[in-house]
């Protein structure tokens, strides 16, 4: 049993001793077959029968906190929090736990659509009849205001562009959707770095996430070579985005 096993195993046991779940579902790269343990979110939903209480929310901070003490891979465990009866408005909240505590947060079209392309479920029934159905339209719909109002304002700045974060976040994210929005299909970050180098990224950038994600050849470090990065990652999205919104 591998490392991301074992903590999943213990994340279930445990937080069925806390709350009532009728189901535990991973949707991202642990669903799509592209996971890289370590480098990977584990992203998570429990489908929860009633919503936590004050006291259930502070017993799942201090779950998730202990884990993290435990388990360093646990760091890379995000769960949202989303009551069985309250998928039906997608602007509703739920909590969700990232990082470092537990914040509301929809539950975006493009989780529920991973979620029923490929959803997997580690207890309780699957998503296909708890989850709505994402129509084509809707999904095309949401990753257009996603770029448009998140992603191109965040390249009109430089401060996020010197971290990793962004740089493995953005450019992957406008490759994936302009595979969206082109035939429906949702891709996983692997094959996007195949989609970023034909939209025309600069190779060196492609291969700044690429040795990030599957460590071959070692990533570069540097000061100056985070400046310019981060320019040539703000110039790519500025300047592509637009042309993926309009088809």
């Amino acid at each position: 049993m591998g490392d991301t096993d074992v903590l999943l195993e213990r994340f279930l046991s445990d937080l069925t001793g806390i709350v009532a779940v009728d189901a535990l579902w991973l949707h991202g790269s642990l669903a799509l077959g592209d996971y890289r343990e370590g480098v990977s979110d584990i992203d998570a939903v429990a489908v929860l029968r009633e919503p936590l209480s004050r006291q259930q929310r502070d017993a799942v901070t201090a779950l998730h906190r202990g884990l993290q003490r435990e388990i360093p891979l646990a760091r890379q465990l995000h769960c949202n929090y989303v009551v069985r009866d309250a998928w039906e408005d997608v602007s509703r909240e739920h909590l969700n736990w990232s990082y470092d505590g537990l914040r509301p947060k929809a539950m975006s079209l493009v989780w529920r659509r991973e979620l029923l392309a490929g959803g997997r479920a580690l207890s309780g029934p699957g998503p296909d009849g708890i989850v709505p159905e994402v129509s084509d339209a809707a999904l095309a719909d949401y990753i257009r205001a996603d770029l448009r109002d998140f992603l191109l304002p965040v390249a009109a700045k430089w401060r996020p562009w010197l971290r990793d974060m962004w740089i493995d976040y953005g450019p992957l994210v406008l490759a994936r959707a302009s595979v969206t929005l082109t035939d429906g299909r949702l891709i996983t970050k692997g094959a996007a770095l195949t989609v970023l180098t034909k939209l025309g990224a600069p190779p060196a950038l492609v291969e700044d996430i690429r040795a990030r994600r599957y460590g071959e050849p070692a990533p570069r470090g540097g000061p100056v070579w985070r400046l310019r990065r981060a320019g040539l990652a703000r110039t790519f999205i500025r300047e592509t985005t637009p042309k993926v919104l309009a088809g």
